[in-house]
Formats: structure tokens, C-alpha cells, sequence
């Protein structure tokens, strides 16, 4: 919605995201289009002793907007 995009564009304009991490946490939700979690997050995890845990991903689209 943010982009201004319906659903069969995201396809055709090759919307991808993109962690900068070895693991994919988020995702397309295929059928809404809607930003997901793709795999379990793990704040211990990841963020130890840091008080404020953030993880970042880019939306890639190819194309012109």
C-alpha cells in the first residue's frame, strides 16, 4: 500500500527484500503482499545484551516507480 502498488504488481516490477544477514527473517506474504516473519526470531538470540534489538531489511523493486 506504502508504494502504491496492487498485488500483481510486486511480480512484474520484482519486489524482492533484501537482510543483510545469512538468515531471511522476513518475507512477501505471496497472496496479500503483506511483510512476514519467514523464520523464527530469536531476540536472546541475536541481541544478547543490547537493550533495544532492531533488524533491518530493504525492499528492493526493480523498475521505474
Amino acid at each position: 500500500k506504502d508504494l502504491a502498488l496492487q498485488l500483481p504488481a510486486l511480480g512484474e516490477r520484482g519486489v524482492r527484500l533484501f537482510d543483510r544477514g545469512r538468515t531471511q527473517y522476513f518475507a512477501l506474504h505471496g497472496k496479500t503482499g503483506h511483510l512476514v516473519t519467514a523464520e523464527r526470531i530469536d531476540r536472546e538470540e541475536l541481541c544478547r545484551l543490547v537493550e533495544k534489538c532492531v533488524l533491518r531489511c530493504e525492499v528492493i523493486v526493480e523498475g521505474e516507480m
